[in-house]
């Protein structure tokens, strides 16, 4: 199983504050929205509680610390072991945040879907620092910014090297 993160985080890091995000891309929903539709994707509890509904076409698992939670639609783990555990058999899945879930899947993953936004934001949200010693750039694509989007950004591709 090839195990994937996908996120958008800026120069500093940054992921967002107040559990939502510090910007608007549009077209990086849409980019995100063709990565993980179909897959199952992997997120922390309070990731999971800022989307205002499930996101169509993927099988959402959710981490918590919550021994009670429930939630419709939504299979609920109490760590990233036991997500990726119920994950077997699938040929791709998704780590889609926060910042502490992704700091602890960065030894699991294979590959890193990064939109690097070039600017940078206060936050309380972080993805962790790339080790270019064990992951390598494999592409890039630069975006400008536009009249829908007000921040220049750039789709990034690593694949663990080590």
């Amino acid at each position: 199983m090839k195990i994937t993160m996908v996120a958008a985080a800026a120069e500093n890091n940054a992921l967002g504050k107040n559990n939502d995000l510090v910007w608007h891309l549009p077209d990086d929903f849409k980019r995100f929205k063709a990565i993980t539709s179909h897959h199952h994707i992997v997120l922390g509890r309070k990731t999971f509680e800022s989307f205002p509904k499930l996101l169509p076409n993927r099988k959402h698992i959710v981490i918590t610390r919550q021994t009670d939670y429930k939630r419709e639609g939504i299979e609920v783990v109490h760590s990233l072991e036991e997500a990726l555990q119920s994950c077997a058999g699938e040929e791709e899945v998704f780590i889609i945040g926060g910042g502490e879930i992704y700091k602890q899947a960065m030894p699991y993953a294979d590959k890193i879907e990064l939109t690097r936004v070039h600017a940078s934001f206060e936050a309380d949200a972080f993805f962790p620092e790339i080790d270019e010693s064990k992951w390598k750039l494999v592409n890039k694509e630069v975006h400008k910014q536009d009249e829908r989007h007000k921040y220049d950004f750039s789709y990034l591709t690593y694949l663990k090297t080590t």
